[in-house]
């Protein structure tokens, strides 16, 4: 078979290339053409989808009290007269705090002496903690709820507390737990009257003791609640006043 006079020409120059160039300019025209290779997207062309944004995280409720009463004016001076005769320092005794806004505490004690009746030994002593409310951690009243339901398990495992008893102080903060009980300290009887109450965002822990020495009896768990009963309900106010 003859090949016609420009194929032959064709050919033979193809011949006298470079290998490398007779792959790519110099083919015969009996091999099959390579196919264009598939192109790369353009830089500006479609996109993949987005991956999914998580949701955000629900916002909490801001906390309702943003402030603490001054824990020695919490009590009024009425009320420390009444529950601590002789009182020592009327006053009160500050505990330390790091935040005076999240945490806070105050005493009293006195010894009313009656001669050959004996002397009363009272003390009485009232704390606050308080919490904002936080992304994280949660609400304010939350966490106030669990601190309360933790901070009357603790006073009602105290450490060699007998005639151990709780019930519910009605009326007193969203809520609150009375729990009374002896302590034999010093060779005397001690009776205590602890209330734990939640105001909102607020745990109030009020406890009110005494005993009697050199023949005086120690007070009855009955008296001292009562006087627990209005201390704690001074601090609540306190708590509402602070934040006026």
């Amino acid at each position: 078979m003859h090949r016609s006079a420009p194929r032959l020409t064709r050919i033979l120059a193809c011949a006298a290339v470079p290998v490398m160039l007779v792959a790519t300019g110099c083919s015969s025209d009996d091999a099959p053409e390579a196919s264009a290779s598939p192109s790369a997207p353009a830089a500006g062309g479609a996109s993949a989808a987005p991956a999914s944004s998580a949701p955000p995280a629900p916002s909490v409720t801001p906390a309702k009290y943003a402030k603490l009463p001054d824990a020695c004016k919490a009590v009024t001076a009425k009320t420390v007269e009444d529950l601590v005769p002789e009182v020592k320092k009327k006053a009160g005794t500050p505990g330390k705090s790091s935040d005076l806004n999240a945490r806070g505490n105050c005493s009293w004690n006195g010894l009313e002496d009656n001669g050959v009746k004996g002397s009363d030994y009272r003390w009485l002593d009232v704390s606050f903690l308080r919490f904002d409310s936080d992304q994280t951690l949660g609400g304010g009243e939350k966490r106030a709820q669990d601190k309360y339901v933790a901070k009357v398990a603790e006073v009602k495992a105290t450490e060699g507390a007998i005639d151990l008893r709780t019930s519910s102080a009605p009326g007193v903060g969203n809520e609150a737990r009375a729990i009374s009980y002896s302590l034999k300290k010093t060779g005397e009887t001690f009776r205590y009257g602890v209330i734990v109450a939640r105001a909102e965002n607020v745990v109030v822990t009020v406890s009110y003791n005494g005993t009697g020495y050199a023949g005086a009896k120690a007070p009855a768990a009955g008296e001292l609640m009562e006087g627990t009963v209005k201390a704690v309900k001074d601090a609540i106010a306190a708590v509402t006043a602070a934040n006026k």
